[in-house]
């Protein structure tokens, strides 16, 4: 697991999330730990290292 820092695209606060980089691809929804917005992560991972992290508001 492996701490990661980003921005919410809803509220702009930085928050921080664990991910399993045992995983090379991931896409999944979190909610914001401030507002509470759900967020569309999309993680992609070599060698254990983050190469890519995408974090969007949900289309409703």
């Amino acid at each position: 697991m492996q701490e990661y820092f980003f921005q919410c695209p809803y509220c702009w606060q930085s928050i921080s999330m664990l991910i399993d980089v045992s995983q090379s691809q991931q896409r999944y929804i979190e909610d914001c730990e401030v507002c509470c917005n759900p967020i569309q992560l999309q993680i992609n991972i070599e060698n254990q290292e983050i190469t890519s992290f995408e974090a969007q508001n949900i289309e409703q």
